[in-house]
């Protein structure tokens, strides 16, 4: 078997359970081998760490896939899709949700969803894209969906040497589904709708919204396709305002608001968060709930500082809005962007708006996006719900 072999002391965080190697730890590559291929992992004494896949274009040039010895083949990866089946099973997520999250479920670099009879997945590594019909079969075999949709349309692709790929690989659909996620109908295009289709991450958290919702103005800042707008409409809120830019998911969101007997309880607005948050603090308008559930300002640790400023802004903006027992929930998909940052943004707009918070829960991601604690890469949406005094 090829190995890879690492500078002395660069073992010291796949010890820790991270399963990353980059490309300026290695010391060197032993036996034929090219990019795609599994090797083995050893470190300056010989010592084994377990086995990955190569790809000398990225910069993670090999992801660990297991600690011990077993062949990455079909069988090997059909057994993890089978063990991370159960874990969800387990769950009782319903007919919306992720099936397999990358280095959360020991596959780096694969996603599989679930959206009612139609499967989605992303290869986003040289690794995974050489092994899709392995994965194409597992799907089919585990999951029997009517279609297999591949969304591989992402930039991180191209950091691994690959274009993006999107389309229909099995079976025949339009992309159109109607699913149930967190008790909600919702229609959604899987074929052009953001990531593969909604944002399953958030479904825990639509429910704890939903949960204190009842008779409160509610501002949903970034709505999207409209899930925690619908949450709270369905929640018995007294009012519901949506803000989102983009024309096509307004239109998605009010085919929601249809599907769950919410006409008439929603506005949606066409327009800028960023706009609608200034123009209505000038105004001094007053909302006794304010959502924000904003796109990652920040991919990259160089642009910390400016999404830094994005956050700060919205969330005093938000904070001046609410009165006295008035609820902030906020959030934050960047894992750039830690819990220590993002507990000091709010800190610091709460002190700016003269608006004293209590912290009644700390929300992330669902749990069919499993956290694992040595890998920090895998806990992304950060979410903080605040009370004002």
């Amino acid at each position: 078997m090829p190995s890879v072999i690492l500078k002395a002391g660069k073992e010291r965080r796949l010890i820790a359970g991270h399963p990353w190697i980059y490309a300026g730890e290695i010391d060197k590559i032993t036996g034929d081998v090219r990019d795609g291929d599994e090797v083995d992992i050893r470190d300056s004494k010989d010592r084994h760490h377990g086995r990955g896949l190569l790809n000398r274009k990225s910069q993670i040039t090999v992801r660990r896939f297991t600690t011990g010895k077993e062949e990455l083949d079909e069988a090997f990866f059909r057994g993890r899709v089978e063990a991370a089946l159960a874990y969800r099973r387990s769950l009782g997520c319903g007919d919306a949700y992720r099936v397999v999250f990358s280095e959360s479920d020991q596959l780096p670099g694969l996603i599989i969803d679930q959206y009612g009879d139609c499967v989605v997945f992303q290869a986003l590594t040289l690794g995974i894209e050489a092994r899709k019909p392995w994965v194409i079969r597992i799907i089919k075999d585990l999951l029997k969906p009517r279609a297999i949709i591949e969304r591989s349309d992402v930039h991180t692709r191209r950091l691994e040497g690959l274009e993006e790929a999107k389309g229909v690989v099995f079976g025949q659909t339009d992309g159109r589904v109607t699913v149930v996620c967190a008790g909600l109908r919702l229609e959604l295009d899987l074929l052009e709708d953001q990531k593969t289709g909604f944002f399953l991450d958030q479904s825990d958290n639509y429910r704890e919204v939903a949960a204190l919702a009842a008779g409160r103005r509610v501002l949903d800042c970034f709505s999207y396709h409209g899930g925690f707008a619908l949450a709270a409409a369905v929640g018995g809120a007294s009012r519901v305002e949506a803000v989102e830019i983009s024309e096509p998911a307004v239109s998605r969101a009010k085919r929601n608001a249809e599907l769950n007997d919410a006409v008439g309880k929603i506005e949606f607005n066409c327009a800028n968060a960023f706009d609608i948050l200034k123009k209505y603090d000038k105004e001094k308008r007053q909302f006794d709930m304010v959502v924000l559930d904003p796109p990652s300002f920040t991919r990259t640790k160089q642009k910390v500082d400016d999404a830094t400023r994005g956050y700060k802004e919205i969330n005093l903006r938000a904070l001046k809005m609410l009165p006295p027992g008035g609820v902030l929930a906020t959030f934050s998909c960047s894992h750039h962007i830690h819990w220590e940052l993002f507990r000091a943004i709010l800190v610091d707009a709460a002190a700016d708006a003269r608006k004293p918070v209590r912290l009644l829960q700390t929300l992330t991601q669902a749990r069919d996006h499993p956290i694992l604690p040595a890998i920090p890469e895998t806990e992304y949406l950060r979410g903080l719900l605040v009370q004002v005094l």
